[in-house]
């Protein structure tokens, strides 16, 4: 039977059903309880904006979009967003889904901690990053209502202290890894954390390179 949380269904293909099987065995209760949050925020915002989407498309890119942070799906040399989206790709491919809404996953995925780019793709796109800038930036908290967010964190509670444990979890994905943080969001996670990490400068870049002008 099909679980709904603040008016949105959590789908409940075989699909779906194998993905939150994994995920919850792969991933910490913190991060697992984080990206069904990712979801469901996601998908308010998808019925607020009026927008067309394939809920379990979306909620494969919820599912999936930290399993990059985690073994076995972390690289050695690779963002920890490739590697989710990549580890998403592959479960999708597994279940024969088309070509396009792979792409689609995969975007979302790879693009969640890219500010002001996924709001102009497709929805399934968009909506992820939505929903995690919300679960853990508190953006657009108040569209939500007050009914909406107990709702969802009644279902998967934040717990005491998720906001220092959600860094702690990028720290510990990224921290093996720095050279990945480079241009990107995790480069401040690994400048609170690390105290090891040395930030690259991308005008350092330019001016030491190999070219004479």
């Amino acid at each position: 039977m099909a679980t709904t949380i603040a008016g949105i269904k959590i789908p409940d293909s075989i699909m779906a059903r194998e993905a939150t099987d994994l995920v919850r065995d792969t991933e910490t209760d913190l991060l697992f309880h984080h990206s069904r949050r990712v979801f469901l925020f996601g998908a308010l915002t998808g019925e607020r904006k009026a927008l067309k989407y394939d809920p379990e498309l979306l909620y494969i890119g919820a599912m999936f979009h930290d399993m990059g942070l985690v073994e076995p799906y972390s690289s050695k040399d690779e963002r920890f967003e490739v590697d989710g989206a990549n580890a998403a790709r592959d479960f999708l491919l597994r279940h024969g889904i088309a070509e396009t809404d792979i792409e689609q996953v995969w975007d979302a995925i790879a693009l969640h901690t890219t500010p002001g780019i996924p709001k102009h793709k497709k929805p399934v796109v968009a909506l992820v990053t939505a929903g995690v800038e919300m679960d853990v930036l508190g953006l657009a908290y108040h569209d939500f209502t007050q009914e909406q967010r107990d709702q969802v964190t009644h279902a998967h509670p934040r717990g005491d202290g998720f906001k220092e444990g959600i860094i702690d979890a990028f720290a510990q994905g990224t921290i093996h890894k720095p050279g990945t943080t480079f241009g990107n969001v995790k480069a401040d996670v690994l400048a609170l954390k690390d105290p090891h990490y040395h930030r690259g400068n991308f005008c350092s870049i330019i001016l030491g390179s190999a070219w004479k002008q």
